[in-house]
């Protein structure tokens, strides 16, 4: 089944987001290599596609788990959370209506 990650950044994370994004990436790409992610980014603080020095609030990703709790073990266990970018997450079923 798919389902929902959000993070919520931490105020003031975005060095730790950059130190941490190497290794979060690695994990992403392997999700991909899987086929079980469909999408997944982060959410600018700005209205840009390179929000620089504001930023970043939090991301998104869309991947395929055998369970709730097995998406909620993938993000706990990932850069973002273990290295305080995300002050929470949320981790939601999906049902994907579009695009076929």
């Amino acid at each position: 089944m798919l389902y929902v990650i959000l993070g919520h950044d931490a105020p003031d994370s975005l060095a730790r987001r950059l130190a941490a994004r190497p290794r979060h990436l690695v994990r992403a790409q392997q999700l991909h290599d899987q086929g079980r992610l469909v999408l997944a980014g982060p959410f600018p603080a700005i209205d840009s596609p390179d929000p620089g020095p504001a930023g970043f609030t939090g991301s998104l990703i869309v991947a395929e788990f055998d369970s709730l709790a097995d998406g909620e073990a993938w993000i706990a266990a990932d850069p973002y959370v273990t290295d305080g970018v995300f002050a929470r997450t949320e981790v939601r079923p999906f049902k994907q209506v579009f695009p076929q």
